[in-house]
């Protein structure tokens, strides 16, 4: 969520970087100013009120001791009057509050000076790129082939038990995603991120916190009876660790993973691009979430891709980086970087991570704050990324490996899998 200072501030800028994600904020904005404008005028109102209440009680208790009782209740029937419109002062402040934070809901982050002004993944800028995807010399199956002939992955029977999106792995399978998901956590420990187990399902306050409510409402699985989400990613409880908190001082870098399973409704996605393990509506993901004081947060976002570049390397996959256009970002984020591994059979590029700085977005509506050197209150950044989503990975590796008659599995995760081909 904007800053409402921020916003005071630096309207015209904020126009400007809304733009990058074809937004015109201009009428949102000038109604937020509007209403602050009132909120600030009724809330001055209210406190001068409050004081002033304050002074009369205190000369109340004066007179009554002193026995003057007439003069005494006379102001007591002053204090009645200010009472009243005290509360109704109280009203007013907390409507206009209400107000003022639905439309700051409506607003998403205002993307980075480096993010490119563009509509959609056509504009988007590829900055890195590495590897060469294999040359075969036989006739290559997508992955939901070669699930099928080695008894890796049952979509049908998905379907049956819950419904297209929810795929059973087994055998082979289910030890190559168990071995994937060991890597992806011990190299995150090596790398000095604290591993959680986090709630699969959270509250209202958790999902508004970072940004999915009530942005991607329709997105989320609900329910109803407990009111609660069922989550999207291990951003979500991992980020919410830190709402409402204070930290103490300037020195701080937090760093955090969790392997979860990932709900999410994907309505609206249908076609060929869905089929297989390229769009799922449960899968499995290890996050990496980082809160950071705001000088270290281009630092910590380059830190961030190194991690995720070192995983696709050590797994053997061409991979290349691309930085989103502001049509293209997320809500909540200021700069993301997605990550996409080449689909040799598909001869496709498939997602398999963003990687994102958020800035105060978050921290703001999480109210997570730390204490300066001149110990002042101020908002913490937070980042987040996949290191790495499973679905895509694991089609990766079935199709870049594939030699006609079995399957290859990586050095690096032969060790977690205890086999080193698929046949």
């Amino acid at each position: 969520m904007l800053e409402i200072q921020r916003i005071r501030n630096e309207k015209q800028a904020i126009i400007d970087g809304l733009k990058k994600r074809q937004i015109d904020a201009t009428q949102t904005l000038e109604q937020i100013l509007v209403l602050d404008t009132e909120w600030r005028k009724n809330k001055t109102s209210l406190d001068n009120i409050a004081a002033e209440s304050n002074l009369l009680a205190k000369e109340i208790g004066d007179l009554f001791k002193s026995g003057k009782s007439g003069e005494a209740n006379q102001l007591k029937e002053k204090t009645a009057v200010l009472k009243t419109s005290e509360s109704e002062l109280k009203l007013k402040v907390e409507e206009l509050e209400h107000q003022i934070q639905g439309l700051l809901y409506t607003l998403p982050n205002v993307p980075n000076d480096l993010v490119k002004n563009g509509r959609d993944a056509a504009d988007n800028e590829i900055v890195f790129s590495h590897g060469q995807g294999p040359v075969f010399s036989f006739v290559a199956h997508p992955h939901w082939d070669l699930a099928k002939k080695y008894n890796l992955i049952d979509f049908e029977l998905g379907v049956k038990v819950t419904g297209a999106g929810f795929p059973f792995y087994r055998g082979k399978g289910a030890k190559l995603q168990r071995a994937l998901i060991s890597f992806f956590l011990d190299e995150a420990q090596h790398a000095g991120y604290e591993e959680f187990i986090s709630p699969h399902m959270v509250n209202e306050a958790s999902g508004i916190g970072t940004g999915q409510l009530p942005d991607k409402e329709g997105q989320m699985y609900y329910m109803p009876a407990d009111d609660f989400y069922m989550i999207p990613t291990a951003e979500v409880p991992l980020t919410n660790i830190f709402r409402d908190v204070l930290l103490p001082d300037p020195n701080f870098s937090i760093k955090m993973c969790g392997y979860t399973p990932c709900f999410r409704r994907e309505a609206g996605s249908y076609g060929k691009d869905v089929r297989g393990l390229n769009r799922l509506h449960q899968f499995d993901k290890v996050e990496i979430v980082r809160i950071e004081n705001p000088q270290n947060t281009a630092v910590a976002l380059e830190e961030m891709m190194e991690h995720v570049k070192g995983l696709l390397i050590k797994l053997g996959l061409e991979f290349r980086i691309l930085r989103l256009c502001g049509g293209d970002m997320g809500f909540a984020s200021a700069m993301t970087y997605d990550f996409e591994v080449y689909s040799a059979a598909q001869e496709k590029w498939l997602e398999v991570s963003s990687v994102s700085r958020f800035d105060t977005f978050q921290s703001n509506r999480l109210k997570l704050r730390f204490k300066d050197a001149d110990k002042r209150s101020q908002l913490a950044h937070t980042l987040n990324g996949s290191a790495l989503a499973l679905p895509r990975i694991v089609a990766a590796l079935l199709e870049n490996y594939q030699t006609g008659n079995q399957i290859i599995i990586p050095e690096v995760l032969q060790p977690y899998t205890g086999f080193d081909t698929i046949s």
